[in-house]
């Protein structure tokens, strides 16, 4: 679809062009036409908030996956101040599929570890369509681990498909790397915030996942597979990805009401990608509550508040049970 819109948004697109094809022919012809603009206007927007509000998972995944969506780099224009970009694992190399660093948040100074995707079709593969390999989550654990000496807080942006699965990756120890920073994230002795901004995508994401609060963009997905995956394993069959992403609970308010997130960040009518701005406003909201509320709480206490909140992850029981 053209200028970014998806296909449930086609019925919105050709009101949009009528619109404009309203105000070129009243400019053109002279004729004051502003009632009837007016009329659509109001239709289209009653039309945006009729068409988000009522999104299937599938179209939350099309959102999440948009190619015009703010990543990681973005939202440290738009949030942070004097970054400073830090590469390397010391151990093979730099994987640019992770962006990590350190910034100010309103003076504070504070690390910042987020996957990035490419814009373009260059840029995309040489960040790998923002799939890391074990380099780039031992990086992260690096700056993680700097963080916890100088007593940084960390903010964790998740948008990944997931980790790389390539034979490179599995010979370099890919399952051992995410392994192993979900156990130093664990214990780590400094506040941690998580954001997932776009996909959360398996391991991949849960290895940067790990957090003293939780958080997701309202038209964000996180789950424990691809829908093309799950498909694929469940029933041989990747076509079936939307059936599929009905039963993954992949959501923020399904996620929500499961208790894996804390709190739900709004999006700009339309989603993240439509205003930019208004989003990162959302997010530096979000941080700065949550920064200011982690950095009063004694490391102790911070750290039997994380390990109570990863144990309840995942526990059920019908109303009135004991669990």
């Amino acid at each position: 679809m053209p200028n970014g819109f998806l296909e449930f948004e086609k019925p919105l697109l050709e009101l949009e062009r009528k619109i404009g094809e309203l105000r070129s022919f009243s400019s053109e012809k002279g004729i004051d036409l502003a009632e009837e603009i007016s009329t659509l206007e109001k239709k289209a927007e009653s039309m945006k908030k009729e068409i988000y509000s009522n999104l299937s998972p599938w179209q939350k995944i099309q959102l999440a996956r948009h190619p015009q969506r703010p990543y990681t780099l973005d939202y440290i224009k738009l949030i942070f101040e004097d970054f400073l970009e830090m590469h390397g694992d010391r151990l093979f190399g730099d994987d640019r599929a992770i962006v990590s660093g350190i910034a100010k948040f309103k003076g504070r100074p504070v690390t910042i570890i987020g996957h990035q995707k490419g814009r373009d079709t260059k840029d995309n593969i040489g960040r790998n369509f923002g799939m890391p390999h074990p380099e780039g989550y031992r990086k992260a654990l690096r700056l993680m681990k700097q963080a916890e000496k100088f007593k940084r807080p960390v903010i964790c942006l998740i948008d990944t498909p997931g980790a790389y699965p390539g034979i490179a990756a599995e010979e370099r120890g890919q399952g051992e790397a995410i392994a192993r920073n979900l156990m130093e994230m664990s214990n780590l002795k400094t506040p941690i915030i998580v954001v997932v901004i776009g996909e959360g995508g398996s391991g991949g994401a849960l290895a940067l996942g790990v957090g003293d609060k939780i958080a997701m963009l309202e038209h964000s997905v996180y789950s424990v597979s691809s829908p093309e995956a799950c498909a694929a394993i469940l029933w041989k069959d990747a076509s079936k990805a939307q059936e599929a992403a009905k039963v993954l609970k992949l959501t923020a308010t399904n996620l929500k009401e499961l208790g894996v997130v804390d709190e739900i960040i709004p999006e700009p009518l339309g989603g993240a990608h439509k205003n930019p701005q208004q989003m990162a406003d959302n997010l530096k909201f979000f941080l700065q509550e949550n920064l200011d509320i982690l950095a009063k709480k004694e490391i102790a206490v911070l750290l039997e508040e994380r390990y109570s909140k990863i144990r309840s992850i995942g526990k059920f029981g019908h109303k009135g049970d004991e669990y």
